[in-house]
């Protein structure tokens, strides 16, 4: 039997490899340190042959950096659930649409101008119409913290440490959390991804899921961290700071303390927190710029387009709008547990909630008017369909003859690129003519040194100088 590990300090991988022979057979067994993993069996015509093919995969595991180790030595990473503490309020009924019920408590919620996205505690992530039709459903290998955006991308990080890329068929892992970091929130802009965590800290990584900076905040419980072109922006217990690109402190504000949850827009950060409040504070010099009051405490809060009505959600299973300056305008019930999270797009409020709940609200005037009287629509149940098939993150890979590439570098309008050793790292790059000599940020779990792979498409994004692969991606032979 050998084991092997990698756990790369500052960020990154935090895995294990085993190898075991017995006989005909060889068993591998790999997956996170600390956790079972998954197990694949093997059976081979000789005891040679058996051999021959276990030494092939620990050579490939040692030179991609794995090292000898001994199992239990170095501990899984550390996870904290979100607790749950909502009650029913005693506020009249919202005018929900539609909900879906995820099957459990969901934290993670996207929505954009084709779809809604849903990511739960048990790791589903379901993409639901605007008109409530279940259309995907992905399995991740933990729950779902948060499901962030990043122009064309979709991205769901879990508590496995993984951040996953949700815009192709397959999810792949994009990103790679230290094993000593645990993950509250994350937030990214420009393939620089921002994770805030319990002990208090803001860390960034760059698009190749390596680390540029950490900053221990002022105090701990670090639900908060949003990313723009400029700055990430950072809450927890003890307040609210803005660092710039490169880690310098720019600002702190102590007067938003307790900070559940944030928001942003173009020129403002809005901090929800457990003194049942909605901090608006200027991006350029961290004043509060006003404060939105609540009845319990403010699990998360979200924006109408340049912050004209702000939105919050309470540990009491309420929901309120409030206008700029700090006017509640009204408040209602969801009927189905606190918002963990929320986002409006097109007079409507989506929610998800406590009890896995993606809920559509009607936040137009004349629905708010009519449930204020008390007249609200009978909400539709949207179910899954039994038949949805179930997507799951995978390092297999279709393959495809490299003599296919005798025409502009690929079939179709498919891109080649290339994993080359850069130092210690593995780097993947572009080959096929037109495009710059930048680096590519493509899944760490399927490099291999000297392959090539065939993928859908590239972009270039951020001001970085690098390049996304998206859609499928194929290894050459």
């Amino acid at each position: 039997m050998t084991y092997l590990e990698l756990s790369e300090d500052g960020g990154g991988a935090h895995k294990f490899y085993e190898v075991t022979v017995a006989g005909t057979q060889v068993t591998i067994t790999y997956g996170r340190i600390g956790e079972a993993g998954q197990t694949k069996v093997s059976s081979f015509p000789t005891e040679a042959k058996a051999q021959a093919a276990a030494d092939k995969k620990i050579g490939e595991k040692t030179r991609k950096g794995y090292a000898p180790a001994v199992r239990g030595v170095r501990r899984r990473r550390a996870v904290t659930r979100r607790a749950i503490a909502s009650t029913r309020s005693t506020a009249r009924q919202a005018p929900v649409l539609w909900r879906f019920d995820s099957g459990a408590a969901a934290f993670g919620i996207f929505v954009d101008g084709d779809r809604c996205w849903v990511g739960n505690q048990r790791g589903d992530v379901y993409t639901v119409t605007h008109s409530g039709t279940v259309t995907g459903r992905f399995r991740l290998p933990d729950g779902v913290k948060c499901i962030v955006a990043d122009d064309f991308w979709i991205y769901a990080g879990c508590d496995d440490g993984r951040v996953y890329d949700l815009s192709g068929k397959v999810p792949r892992s994009a990103y790679e959390i230290a094993a000593d970091v645990d993950i509250y929130w994350l937030d990214i802009h420009d393939g620089v991804l921002g994770v805030s965590d319990r002990a208090g800290r803001i860390t960034t990584i760059d698009y190749e899921d390596e680390f540029q900076w950490a900053r221990s905040g002022a105090g701990d419980s670090a639900w908060m961290v949003r990313c723009d072109e400029d700055a990430v922006y950072h809450g927890h217990s003890n307040g609210v700071a803005r660092y710039d690109a490169d880690g310098s402190l720019v600002w702190e504000n102590k007067a938003a303390s307790d900070v559940l949850f944030g928001w942003q827009e173009e020129h403002a950060v809005y901090a929800g927190t457990a003194r049942r409040t909605v901090h608006r504070l200027a991006k350029g010099d961290g004043r509060v710029e006003a404060v939105y009051q609540c009845d319990g405490a403010v699990y998360s809060c979200a924006t109408s387009p340049g912050g004209r009505h702000v939105f919050a959600g309470d540990s009491h299973s309420s929901v309120y709008c409030f206008d700029a300056s700090g006017e509640r305008l009204w408040k209602l019930a969801t009927g189905c547990g606190s918002a963990f999270s929320m986002q409006f797009l097109d007079d409507r409020l989506y929610i998800v909630t406590t009890d896995g709940s993606l809920a559509c609200i009607d936040a137009s005037e004349a629905a708010i008017a009519g449930a204020r009287e008390g007249s609200v629509p009978q909400p539709v149940d949207v179910k899954a369909a039994a038949s949805l098939e179930v997507v799951e993150p995978s390092t297999v890979l279709e393959t495809v003859h490299e003599m296919v590439l005798e025409h502009h570098g690929g079939p179709g309008d498919g891109v080649v690129v290339e994993c080359v050793r850069d130092g210690e790292r593995l780097r993947v790059r572009v080959v096929s003519p037109g495009y710059e000599a930048w680096n590519v940020q493509f899944p760490k779990d399927i490099r291999e040194p000297g392959a090539r792979y065939l993928v859908d498409g590239v972009r270039s994004a951020g001001r970085g100088g690098f390049y996304r692969a998206y859609g499928e991606i194929k290894r050459l032979l």
